[in-house]
């Protein structure tokens, strides 16, 4: 590819990131399969394999920032973004020559990630976020240089889309302010591009190329086969960039209105170790240009009622042990995308989010008086230690900021299934027969006939429950016991439990009974995908094993009959209250054999993800994923008695703006360390 990233997400679908690959063969036309949001797929780790002979060599990073430094002749002090910034490795380079204010900003997840652990690891100063280039997340007149560099322009579907990503730029630089575009030399492309090429990216991994010049002329259409020695072909993957020329690049700045002539600084080549095949990178054109603007006046709009909340959420950083790879995926940060998608787009609301928990409780303590509410959804626990989910509802309650979902009382008492199990039985709610195992037990009697499940007593997200968990012999249940236990490395009580062949059903409340709540519609798990032979349940391989037969499980609107969705639904009403569950719960139903409900758990804060059985219940509901997390928002605040949310209106006048900022008051006190502002 020879580029860095506009943007990616993982496809919708996959989990973790992985997903089949799809090998289309010979193909006649390879425009017709280039996505027109194809930047949103690939800038991944196959990225920085296919393309390491530039984007990894540090000696090329040095040369370039040699000729971009003295090209653009900024002051060491001067606020500069570094717009698509990949991995950060530009960035990086000026961070190390002294320039103390450095910016980077890209919608791949992936690489912002690798780039916030490489400059942390270094001890340098650049502050690296997500975004998009065509909707940039700082206020006007911001920078005193803004570059574009490493092939980073051109990606989108239309030539209107680049004209935003110029406008955005000029909206953000101040008046005098100074763009750098490096980016492929298209004339030179159109004469010499390699229509076919294959290279070793290293020992082990391959890629083979085709390329086209598209339909009108005005793209590199590029097809990229990458392949595994042992593992055969692990993508096939299309895209495009735009070719542009010097003329071209002048008359795009002009209809951007920038004003100033651009000054052509000449070309570059990299001077490429493997020097196989360097693609769009083979040849580029360097330009600076100037923005001739007035300062932006400072909007002040009139106060209405708007609500600033804090969304604190699980650590990136951090191990994850309830993950296969203890990582956060490229699946993970495709949901954290969709959530803030969703809340940026929630009007009357203003969002932060809270991730870094090595600063969390300086940072909290920093936004009391400040915020109005925090929606906790962080699941994964205070340093994505599960045990510790209560923590964070503890902290919040010591430094008195509301906060929506169950407090830490409640999810002690849900993480522990025993006890709920016993709560559950003292109100005649039904569960199945179970016994419970502790490290030093040897002798087990059941009150109850094979098939059991072998769980976890404590835990969630289906951790430690596999297909090896149902059992028909005591042997098999010793072997399931010391799986959990030695893959796992789960050394808590084990709770044995008989095995309900019945449907599988979860049922989901938002608001807060007796007052105003809303019983989402039951669903239930879909195993008819399922091969014969395999137990019928919703397990770990189901939530994280792309590769396993239970990743095709679907959920359904279950049908049952009326008396025994009222009795679900009347039994989950009196567990929200006398568990304490708060604004939003889900509770896991099994029919036993004779079709009759049986509790599994209740889970007071359960997954908030975009594709989540709650989401599903809400979609059954007629209910969007924006307007989910909006209800559970709205059910906390009618909870706390706060005032409806009156977005803010648009009655403004104009001041001119000192240095250009036009932040606010709030954003200014906000930007602490750990706490990232949403633009």
């Amino acid at each position: 590819m020879n580029a860095k990233s506009a943007g990616e997400k993982p496809p919708q679908g996959s989990k973790n990131g992985d997903r089949k690959v799809i090998v289309l063969g010979p193909v006649s036309d390879l425009e017709e399969h280039v996505h027109p949001d194809w930047w949103r797929r690939i800038f991944n780790s196959l990225y920085l394999k296919t393309d390491s002979d530039v984007v990894d060599d540090p000696s090329i990073t040095r040369q370039e920032v040699d000729l971009f430094a003295d090209a653009l002749q900024v002051d060491l002090q001067a606020r500069i973004l570094d717009l698509c910034c990949g991995q950060g490795r530009h960035s990086m380079e000026l961070a190390r020559r002294g320039y103390a204010n450095i910016e980077g900003l890209d919608r791949s997840h992936y690489l912002i990630q690798r780039a916030k652990a490489a400059a942390k690891k270094e001890g340098l100063s650049v502050k690296f976020r997500e975004g998009d280039a065509r909707k940039l997340p700082y206020p006007p007149d911001s920078f005193d240089a803004v570059i574009i560099l490493g092939n980073s322009f051109g990606y989108f579907d239309t030539v209107l889309d680049d004209l935003r990503v110029l406008r955005e730029v000029l909206r953000t630089l101040k008046p005098w302010g100074k763009l750098l575009i490096d980016v492929a030399d298209g004339e030179f492309l159109r004469q010499n591009y390699q229509a076919r090429s294959w290279e070793w990216m290293d020992a082990r991994h391959f890629v083979c190329r085709e390329r086209k010049i598209s339909v009108d002329g005005n793209r590199l259409i590029s097809r990229e086969v990458i392949s595994h020695v042992n593992k055969g072909v692990i993508a096939d993957q299309f895209y495009a960039e735009r070719l542009y020329s010097q003329e071209s690049l002048t008359e795009l700045l002009k209809i951007t209105g920038i004003a100033a002539e651009p000054v052509f600084q000449g070309q570059i080549s990299p001077d490429s170790k493997r020097n196989q095949d360097l693609g769009m990178m083979a040849q580029r054109i360097i330009l600076t240009t100037t923005a001739r603007k007035e300062w932006t006046p400072v909007k002040r709009k009139a106060r209405e009622v708007e609500r600033h909340i804090a969304v604190v959420m699980g650590d990136p950083s951090k191990p994850d042990p309830l993950k296969p790879d203890m990582v956060f995926d490229d699946d993970d940060f495709y949901t954290i995308d969709r959530l803030k998608e969703e809340l940026r787009d929630l009007k009357g609301y203003r969002p932060i989010y809270i991730t870094n928990h090595d600063t969390i409780i300086q940072d909290l303590r920093r936004l009391t008086g400040r915020v109005d509410l925090v929606l906790n959804l962080c699941d994964e626990g205070y340093g994505n230690n599960p045990q510790r989910e209560l923590h964070i509802p503890a902290m919040l309650e010591a430094l008195e900021l509301p906060y929506t979902g169950a407090g830490p009382q409640c999810l002690a008492h849900c993480y522990d299934k025993s006890l709920v199990r016993g709560v559950a039985t003292e109100m005649n709610i039904p569960v199945p027969g179970a016994i419970f195992v502790k490290g030093e037990d040897s002798m087990f009697e059941f009150p109850f006939e094979f098939p059991v499940i072998v769980k976890p007593n404590f835990g969630d997200s289906s951790f430690g429950i596999t297909q090896n968990s149902v059992c028909y012999t005591i042997e098999a249940m010793v072997n399931a016991i010391s799986e959990i236990r030695e893959k796992f490395g789960y050394e808590k009580p084990v709770l044995v439990e008989e095995f309900l062949t019945g449907k599988d059903l979860s049922l989901g409340i938002i608001g807060n009974p007796p007052e105003s709540y809303q019983v989402l519609p039951i669903i239930e798990e879909d195993y008819s995908a399922l091969p014969e032979g395999l137990p019928r349940i919703c397990g770990y391989e189901a939530k994280w094993k792309p590769d396993s037969p239970y990743w095709k499980l679907t959920s359904i609107p279950a049908e049952l009959p009326d008396d025994t969705a009222r009795m679900m639904i009347l039994w989950s009403l009196k567990l929200f209250e006398r568990l304490e569950c708060r604004d939003y719960a889900r509770f896991d139903w099994r029919l036993d054999g004779k079709e009759e409900p049986r509790l599994l758990e209740v889970n007071p804060n359960p997954g908030w993800c975009w594709d989540g059985h709650l989401a599903k219940m809400a979609k059954v509901a007629g209910m969007t994923y924006g307007e989910m997390l909006a209800n559970i928002i709205h059910a906390a605040e009618a909870r706390m008695k706060l005032s409806p949310v009156t977005p803010r209106t648009e009655g403004e006048t104009e001041t001119r703006a000192e240095g250009g900022q036009g932040t606010t008051e709030l954003k200014q006190e906000m930007m602490v360390e750990g706490v990232e502002l949403n633009g």
